[in-house]
């Protein structure tokens, strides 16, 4: 999607949330004959608008706007506007019923949902059509089930590009240049124990915290998937991004169950197909922006560099040797199953 329609797409996001008091999205609340729509949907991401996510929400709006003809309108809320951008109060709050619709990171839910930690296990996936495989298949559809004992409705799997380091000490080079180095992750022990096994001093503290922490020296890094360090400038306070590729997670498109199974089913079925479609957009859209983000990151003066080969499988190997350790926190048998599916 080009940057231009992006930008623009921002800005009537920004005004229309300005004139109404509340995110607006979708840009087709009403068919081509100007028609009121009969269902109103309110999506909330916890990220900005312009972020792949925000898109990606944006994106779904307009497809279902498309699908339905008008007749059902998304209001995309990004943010976290929706839920004072704390995500694991998002889980909540969609289970309830006070939010209808949320895209949330896997990592999150696997707070809720230990088997969602299973897409998290480092080193995982060979390669990104692995991993979408993955979120298609036979283990994507499970972990989208057992959402409903959260009272959620998971319609689709998303996927997000890997997570990698930046830092303010060096280049991570070998699994030992993480020795020692203060590196914030999620609150979620999965990370923990894996950063823990490399001999990082891994520090789990809330997003909002990251940039003062980081230009104030309390952590020495942070690692997220590539996009992040841009939209949140980390390129001022960091000075090194290692492509370490460590950890995947993926985002969940879910809906609070008591409402989806208040939609007829005509508008569950252009729901469904909306969310199809959006996620082939993401997969897409991200592979496009990647190089975008790195020139950026390059421009900005961030040292870059790419594991060798040889880094690769000492980092694999580093990995496999924890998640024996992994398993007893995600469930020995999905974890099991998750590796017979891939092969392995």
């Amino acid at each position: 999607m080009p940057r231009k329609f992006l930008t623009a797409a921002a800005v009537a996001l920004t005004v229309t949330t300005a004139l109404t008091g509340c995110g607006g999205g979708g840009g087709n609340g009403a068919d081509a004959g100007g028609e009121a729509p009969t269902t109103t949907i309110r999506l909330g991401v916890g990220d900005p608008a312009a972020s792949s996510v925000g898109v990606t929400a944006e994106h779904f709006a307009e497809k279902v706007a498309e699908l339905s003809e008008g007749r059902v309108k998304v209001e995309t809320f990004p943010d976290g506007t929706l839920f004072g951008g704390d995500q694991n109060a998002a889980v909540n709050l969609l289970g309830n019923g006070t939010l209808d619709s949320t895209i949330i990171s896997t990592s999150v839910y696997a707070s809720f949902e230990p088997r969602m930690n299973a897409i998290s296990l480092p080193y995982l996936f060979k390669d990104a059509e692995e991993f979408a495989g993955y979120l298609e298949g036979e283990p994507g559809q499970e972990l989208l089930s057992s959402l409903d004992a959260l009272d959620i409705k998971g319609v689709a799997m998303l996927t997000r590009t890997p997570r990698h380091t930046t830092n303010s000490r060096g280049p991570i080079e070998m699994p030992e240049d993480f020795e020692g180095l203060k590196l914030r992750v999620p609150q979620n022990d999965l990370w923990v124990k894996f950063f823990g096994s490399l001999g990082a001093n891994p520090t789990p503290m809330d997003f909002k915290e990251v940039y003062t922490a980081l230009q104030l020296g309390t952590i020495d890094g942070q690692e997220n998937p590539l996009e992040v360090p841009v939209n949140n400038k980390f390129f001022e306070v960091q000075d090194y991004l290692s492509l370490t590729g460590h950890i995947s997670d993926g985002y969940v498109l879910g809906f609070n169950k008591e409402k989806w199974d208040s939609y007829d089913e005509e508008t569950q079925a252009v729901l469904e197909e909306a969310a199809a479609e959006t996620a082939d957009f993401k997969s897409q859209y991200d592979t496009e922006e990647a190089e975008k983000t790195l020139a950026t990151l390059e421009e900005e003066g961030v040292q870059i560099n790419e594991l060798t080969p040889e880094a690769q499988e000492a980092f694999q190997a580093a990995a496999e040797k924890v998640y024996p350790e992994l398993e007893g926190a995600i469930g020995e048998e999905f974890v099991q199953s998750s590796l017979e599916f891939l092969g392995r």
